[in-house]
């Protein structure tokens, strides 16, 4: 597909800058889901509930501020917490993060089963998981064969006419479907879905987040 090349000859012009930074990150990642305990797999899933809507930037000062918090503060504690990280949803967040500590103790579990079997039982079962969601934490503990279909990649794969339009909303179908959009892209680019994301992201932001 021709856009796809021009797509990848653009993200190219950034790659030796972003290499560096792409791969101490995803160290990070592949280090959390190999030697992580529950609780800092916790504390990244719970990163990923807050990031929805909101921002990896602000999801990673809550992670910061609040710490071992989100398993230990009450519901009321937990909401004030967001509230002082600024963010948009503290009451509902906080509950959904409250409500999602049963599944301490169960992760590891989770992230060793193959992506489609954990990515389903997180989008079932986790308050706050969608789709979208459920990639950014199996990509976040190393997960590489999956896509992050935030809006701003949504956005760019428009821009280069490889969707017609940005879903409103997601179901399992259309999210697999674009996310196999994606990742003919990030074959061509000669590099898993998940790792090329972070490329994306430093062409658009100039700074490899999470």
């Amino acid at each position: 597909m021709k856009n796809v090349q021009k797509l990848v000859d653009e993200i190219y012009k950034i790659y030796d800058k972003a290499k560096p930074k792409v791969e101490e990150r995803w160290n990070e990642f592949e280090q959390l889901g190999k030697i992580g305990d529950e609780e800092s797999l916790f504390s990244e899933l719970s990163f990923c509930v807050l990031t929805a809507n909101w921002s990896a930037k602000g999801g990673i000062k809550a992670q910061k501020e609040i710490g071992n918090g989100f398993i230990t503060f009450s519901l009321e504690e937990l909401e004030i917490a967001l509230r002082k990280v600024g963010h948009r949803f503290p009451k509902t967040r906080a509950k959904y993060i409250y409500q999602n500590r049963w599944i301490i103790g169960n992760l590891k579990k989770i992230i060793s089963l193959n992506n489609r079997e954990a990515r389903e039982f997180l989008v079932k079962n986790i308050k706050g998981i969608g789709w979208k969601e459920s990639s950014h934490f199996l990509r976040n503990v190393g997960k590489c064969d999956i896509a992050i279909l935030d809006k701003h990649i949504l956005k760019i794969l428009r821009d280069y006419k490889l969707i017609e339009e940005i879903p409103k909303f997601w179901n399992k179908k259309r999210y697999l479907t674009i996310e196999n959009i994606f990742k003919i892209v990030s074959k061509e680019f000669d590099i898993c879905p998940g790792k090329f994301d972070l490329y994306v992201w430093y062409y658009l932001k100039g700074v490899v987040e999470k």
